[in-house]
Order: C-alpha cells, then sequence, then structure tokens
C-alpha cells in the first residue's frame, strides 16, 4: 500500500476518480490541477496514479501497475532504477527521457509521501519538459489546459506563440515588400505601351554583358513611314501598330536575347553570344520582311517598313558600349541613304565615333 493508502487518504491511487471515496478522489482531482504531469509510485517504485498530461505523452499506453523505471530512463542521477535509488534522489532536480515513442527529454522531482519516508514508502514524482517544452507541444499536441495554470511554461508559450505570429506577419510582409519591389522594378524597366524593355533596362544588359565579357551583337532599327499611320489613323492606330512591331520582334528573337523600345519608333535587339555576321544579317532581314507586311486595325490596312544597322561586340567596342551604340546608329543610317527597308552591318568608313 501507499503511504498515502496508510493515512487512509488515497485508497486507491489508480482508480477511477468515481470509484474514489470523496476525499481521496478530491485529493486526487487536485493533484491532477495542480500537477498535471505527476505520477504516483508505491513502495515497489510501480505506478499508482498519474495526471492527465502524462498519460497524454504516452499516447494511450496504460502507465497503472507499470514500474516508473519501465517507463523513463533515469539519466541522472545514475542508479538501478530499484526504488531505493529512486529514493536516495529524493530533493534534486532528476533528468530523465521517455522509453520509446519520441524520446522527450523531462525533469523532474521526487518527494516521499507523507507517512512513508524512506526506501519502504511511495513518492510523488512532478515531471516538466524544461527547455523542450515548444518541442513537447509541437509533438504531442499540447494545449494551455496541460499545464497547471500557474506553470512559467504557459507564460512562455504564449510567448512563443507571440513571436511566431509576429515573425509570420515580418515574413508576410517581407515578401509583400519584396513583391512590390520586383514590380516596381519591373515598372522601372518596362516599356508600358509594348512591354518591351525600356533604354534604362537595356544600358543595365550592356553593362553586365561588357562587365562579364560576352560577345554579343546589337541591332539598332528604325520603322520607315510609321508617320503616316499616326497622321491617317491617329495615336489608337499608332499604339496597335508599335504593339504588333513589338510582338514580331520577340518572336524572331530567343528568350534570353533583349527587345527594347528606345525612342517612339526606335528598337534595339541586344543578341547574347552571337558573333557570326551572316546570323546577325538573317535575323534583321526576317525582322524587316514582317514588318513591310500590312498591319489592319479597324478598318484600316496600315503599312511601315524598317532600316538596321548592326554591330559586333567581338569586332569593335565592346568596352565602350556608348560608341558601340553610336555605331550601330551610323550603320542604320546608312541603311537609310540606301533606300530603307534594309539591313547594314557596321563599317570603319561610316564614323559614329
Amino acid at each position: 500500500m501507499t503511504a498515502f493508502e496508510n493515512e487512509g487518504i488515497l485508497p486507491d491511487m489508480g482508480a477511477p476518480l468515481a470509484e474514489m471515496p470523496a476525499e481521496a478522489a478530491s485529493h486526487s482531482a487536485m493533484m491532477d490541477v495542480l500537477c498535471p504531469m505527476h505520477a504516483v509510485v508505491d513502495a515497489t517504485g510501480h505506478v499508482v496514479h498519474a495526471g492527465p498530461t502524462l498519460f497524454k505523452l504516452f499516447e494511450g499506453q496504460s502507465l497503472i501497475g507499470v514500474r516508473f523505471c519501465e517507463l523513463f530512463e533515469i539519466k541522472r542521477p545514475r542508479g538501478d532504477g530499484s526504488m531505493q535509488s529512486l529514493m536516495a534522489a529524493a530533493g534534486t532536480k532528476m533528468h530523465l527521457r521517455l522509453r520509446g515513442g519520441k524520446r522527450t527529454d523531462l525533469k523532474g522531482v521526487l518527494v516521499p509521501l507523507p507517512g512513508g519516508p524512506g526506501p519502504d514508502g511511495g513518492a510523488l514524482i512532478n515531471l516538466s519538459f524544461g527547455i523542450s517544452v515548444v518541442a513537447a507541444v509541437r509533438d504531442y499536441s499540447l494545449t494551455g489546459s496541460d499545464f497547471a495554470a500557474t506553470d512559467l511554461a504557459v507564460e512562455m508559450l504564449y510567448l512563443v506563440e507571440a513571436k511566431n505570429a509576429a515573425m509570420e506577419a515580418s515574413r508576410m510582409l517581407n515578401l509583400r515588400l519584396q513583391d512590390a519591389m520586383i514590380a516596381a522594378e519591373e515598372q522601372a524597366y518596362t516599356d508600358t505601351l509594348t512591354g518591351l524593355r525600356n533604354r534604362r533596362a537595356l544600358d543595365y544588359v550592356l553593362e553586365r554583358l561588357t562587365e562579364i565579357e560576352q560577345d554579343f551583337a546589337l541591332i539598332h532599327i528604325d520603322l520607315d513611314f510609321f508617320k503616316e499611320v499616326n497622321d491617317t489613323g491617329g495615336h489608337p492606330a499608332g499604339d496597335h501598330v508599335l504593339r504588333e512591331v513589338a510582338r514580331i520582334m520577340v518572336e524572331e528573337t530567343r528568350s534570353d536575347d533583349t527587345v527594347a523600345r528606345v525612342g517612339g519608333d526606335e528598337f534595339v535587339l541586344a543578341l547574347k553570344r552571337l558573333t557570326d555576321p551572316a546570323k546577325v544579317h538573317d535575323i534583321a532581314t526576317r525582322v524587316i520582311g514582317r514588318l513591310q507586311k500590312p498591319i489592319t486595325f479597324g478598318n484600316q490596312t496600315y503599312r511601315i517598313s524598317a532600316s538596321a544597322g548592326s554591330i559586333l561586340s567581338c569586332h569593335y567596342s565592346r568596352q565602350n558600349t556608348d560608341l558601340m551604340m553610336e555605331q550601330a546608329d551610323a550603320a542604320l543610317y546608312e541603311a537609310k541613304h540606301r533606300g530603307r527597308g534594309c539591313h547594314i552591318a557596321f563599317a570603319s568608313d561610316m564614323g559614329g565615333g
């Protein structure tokens, strides 16, 4: 029998409260509230009663009648698991670990029960999670009701929950800010009418290509006869034609090339890793050929053309992109001088810096 049984206080600590005498049931219920993670062991070290949270840790496993040392590994102080070694640790902090399952670490303190001091009496062992409480709450789906109301762990859990909520709110805010920054940067580098890159984006791309010393080709394209579109159809027609021009240029280039609108009817193609003059000429003439086809807007059909000038970074001024733009521009105006609707590659006798 336990010490409480000797006193006539707790005749059967393992029995359901409804089956206990009123006074014993009252004491057990009180202990379950004040120490929801406690165990009462008898003189042989067998569990005769356990708090509700302790039952929750063992997830339905029977505790009553099982030796305490079969449920818990006593890490410190070292002992053989006997009731005598348990009693020797009375009043000192015990370090324990659940046997099996999640192997949760626990802290504990043993107190001999009144009326039964020494190795021949029973004891109450109160347990706590210590610093592993946050992991235990997650592992066992614990709530505030699984702790004593005065347990500081509850306050810590509230702080952890508040911290997690604050961190999540901060994370979401950072994501929104990042999205806003990306959107702002995208807007800053995009031509709003055509969706192409703008001059600022082109300058950035050329700077990066120069930094990494990657060869590239520039094709400067200027639309021919575009003024007549605006004069006859107004700006809505002109905007439609520019969007069609942008679509054609994107279709005729690769996904990692840059197509930029740098003026009202001026465009630049920056073609990465392209060093073959024949391929550059082929791209430019394909674009020009498609732009010469009629473009319909409303009930009207419009015809434009394009002139193009190009330069290769490997042949001329890779380290000076401003000079390359001037030289591509010089080749463009040579194409216009030769009758428009054609492509001319830059040559040193064209000037342009």
